[in-house]
């Protein structure tokens, strides 16, 4: 029976953490605060729909700004690099 320890991730996720690990996080800290700025001023100049769409990618950078920071702090190089 495999465990969860033992699970290692495959060639695409792999592809994908080494190329994410290599933004900043502060990119998607200020892409994600800047889209909410921009949120906001739609809203005040009265375009409601471009507004609401702008507000709901801000939280989809932020989310992946908080798997960027985890790759980079505990990605697959962590669980492949390990001796068994």
């Amino acid at each position: 029976m495999e465990t969860i320890l033992s699970h290692k991730e495959g060639h695409l996720a792999k592809a994908i953490e080494r190329e994410t690990s290599k933004l900043p996080s502060d990119l998607f800290l200020w892409s994600g605060l800047g889209m909410l700025s921009a949120s906001f001023a739609l809203q005040i100049c009265q375009q409601k729909h471009a507004s609401l769409m702008v507000g709901q990618w801000a939280q989809v950078v932020l989310i992946m700004g908080l798997y960027n920071k985890m790759v980079k702090q505990s990605g697959h190089d962590y669980k492949d690099n390990r001796p068994d």
